[in-house]
């Protein structure tokens, strides 16, 4: 009973379908036929080179990667693969014929050849059927699983709603920000009043990042740009910023408040650990078919890395890519240089109309 419990559902899948491939055969073959031992020597026979050929399938499917390219892909190689292993399961049906020795007349009715044509036009229906079955699996099983991850976006982001708003804006940046407000009332009202809309913009798409799973680049841009404008008030000439931002990814679509947490951990970890501050440079550009978001920062990793890589903010990135993204997409931290630290994301392309 153990040894059946580790069989897999894939192999009781094929064990339970060649064996009623079997069965049937046998059943018409008894009813309007008169079998032979050599016949269900041979049927066995052929049966068990089909579960082997169509594992191989199976595993060529998986090298290929069949299932993960689009779906008019996916239906030509549907076709080619039947094809291909048609001939295959064909010719050792041919080939077990001759050795069980069963219907020798067919073989002197037929040629090679056209021997060869009956078996894999016989053998290509089971292989379609086989396929069918494989595909209609894994695309109602993926449908499932891009639900379940749906769901599951969802309840991460109302469970984690009040963590998340924390871990979006730091409360000490709030305080910095306001104190440098306050500071500037009398001296310079209009930059006062500046910094007061900015700060409302910032607190404004904390409160909507959990009502979006997406947001344009620029809107994104547009944020992080207020916040490194409160954070100039407080470092003054000890932070410098550099934007290399490619006008073809504005458009594109990225998770709200990510591109402002990664800035934030920038300057918490970086420019306000260094005497003299230093640089943040945000990149965006597409590399690959693939869009992607850079936060370089003065500083280093060393000691605190470990703490930097477990903290909320990392950790509600990388949940957050890989449930938009089914795995598709990457974050990762390092050093560059000795001197600068790179947070990069790369996400797939959308594609805008």
């Amino acid at each position: 009973m153990e040894m059946l419990k580790n069989i897999s559902r894939y192999w009781w899948c094929q064990i339970i379908g060649w064996s009623i491939n079997i069965a049937i055969s046998i059943f018409f073959v008894t009813t309007f036929g008169d079998p032979v031992s050599a016949y269900f020597k041979s049927l066995v026979a052929t049966c068990i080179a089909g579960v082997i050929i169509t594992h191989i399938m199976r595993m060529v499917i998986h090298y290929l990667k069949v299932m993960e390219k689009p779906l008019k892909n996916q239906l030509f190689y549907l076709i080619i693969l039947t094809f291909i292993f048609s001939v295959f399961l064909g010719s050792a049906s041919e080939f077990l014929d001759r050795l069980a020795e069963y219907n020798p007349e067919r073989l002197q009715k037929f040629s090679k050849a056209q021997r060869l044509f009956l078996s894999s036009f016989n053998a290509m229906w089971l292989i379609l059927f086989w396929n069918m079955l494989y595909y209609m699996y894994h695309y109602t099983e993926r449908n499932r699983r891009q639900q379940l991850d749906t769901l599951r976006l969802e309840a991460m982001v109302k469970s984690l709603e009040l963590q998340t708003i924390k871990s979006h804006i730091n409360p000490h940046f709030i305080f910095n920000a306001l104190n440098s407000i306050r500071a500037l009332v009398d001296e310079n009202p209009e930059r006062a009043r500046t910094a007061i809309t900015e700060l409302s913009n910032i607190l404004r798409s904390s409160m909507q990042a959990e009502k979006m799973e997406t947001v344009p680049l620029k809107q994104e841009l547009d944020i992080v740009t207020d916040y490194l404008a409160l954070e100039q008030m407080r470092f003054e000439e000890r932070l410098q910023v550099e934007m290399d931002i490619d006008e073809d990814t504005l458009n594109q679509p990225i998770p709200p408040m990510m591109l402002q947490t990664l800035v934030e951990n920038a300057i918490k970890h970086g420019i306000s650990k260094q005497i003299n501050g230093g640089l943040i440079r945000i990149i965006s550009d597409y590399r690959e078919n693939h869009h992607e978001l850079i936060v370089q920062n003065s500083g280093k990793l060393n000691g605190y890395a470990t703490a930097r890589e477990n903290g909320f903010g990392i950790k509600s990135t990388q949940d957050r890519l890989n449930l938009l993204y089914q795995g598709k997409a990457q974050f990762e931290i390092h050093e560059i240089n000795g001197s600068m630290v790179e947070s990069k994301i790369t996400m797939p392309v959308s594609n805008i109309l």
